[in-house]
């Protein structure tokens, strides 16, 4: 689980951590405020946007057996999505979740807030964006309240995220970024390289390598490789990743996701 890591000398790096939310919160909405004359979408319009959804089903398998099932059904509706989904493994472990993002589109800074329930009593939240244009950098933070979950991103929950991203190329996206723990003292840092092509026939190929080191689960510290790989043809999708120490466990996974858009 992505309990790892978790010690009772909280108290100090919560004051950080909501000290941090608020810097990058006021952050966002001075440069929100600044562009607002000439980025603010046009409101008179009345014509409803078309929600679309997407579907998948992700197998889970990993090395110490503990094999897994996921589904996950998101909803998006131009600036708003939201999803929810279940997970489960064969050691009986079960979770729903539940999630909101509230993703607002502006010329120089593109903000993502997002907040995310799951069973157990799991409540997480974040703030990110895009500050830039075709060359942008890349800011976020996140915060959950440290109760048990199973973290399908498989980086560090509690953490800072940095980078930089370039559109520059036609039909190319690159992203260079660094998500790190900054709460539970687990030198937990996940580092991404992330290319995005689109073809011409409703195609996309997208290749996320990275590279993790910290501390895993038996507090040893650790270094490791994971790539994965997408493929979109029109409404469907797939994608395989092997993620070594996965979410900073003993055991090593792959990982095959399915599904469809509609």
């Amino acid at each position: 689980m992505k309990c790892v890591g978790i010690k009772p000398k909280i108290k100090q790096g919560l004051k950080i951590k909501h000290g941090l939310q608020s810097i990058f919160l006021t952050c966002v909405m001075v440069v929100n405020y600044g562009h607002a004359a000439e980025n603010l979408p046009d409101v008179t319009s009345t014509e409803p946007s078309e929600i679309t959804y997407k579907f998948t089903t992700t197998y889970l398998g990993s090395s110490d057996n503990n094999n897994a099932i996921d589904v996950n059904l998101r909803a998006v509706d131009d600036i708003h999505t939201a999803w929810m989904g279940e997970y489960g493994d064969r050691n009986g472990f079960r979770q729903l979740r539940a999630g909101y993002a509230y993703n607002p589109q502006f010329n120089y800074i593109r903000p993502t807030f997002s907040v995310q329930l799951a069973t157990k009593g799991y409540i997480a939240e974040s703030i990110s964006a895009e500050i830039g244009d075709k060359n942008f950098a890349i800011l976020g933070i996140a915060h959950t309240n440290l109760q048990e979950y199973y973290d399908l991103g498989h980086d560090p929950s509690d953490a800072v995220t940095f980078g930089v991203g370039s559109r520059t190329l036609e039909n190319n996206e690159f992203y260079l970024f660094q998500i790190f723990d900054n709460r539970l003292h687990t030198q937990q840092r996940n580092s991404h390289l992330v290319w995005r092509y689109k073809f011409l026939n409703n195609q996309r190929l997208v290749i996320d390598a990275s590279y993790k080191t910290g501390l895993n689960a038996d507090n040893v510290f650790i270094h490791d490789y994971g790539l994965s790989v997408d493929y979109d043809y029109k409404q469907y999708f797939v994608r395989i990743a092997r993620d070594n120490f996965a979410n900073f466990n003993p055991s090593n996974q792959m990982r095959l996701s399915a599904g469809f858009r509609f």
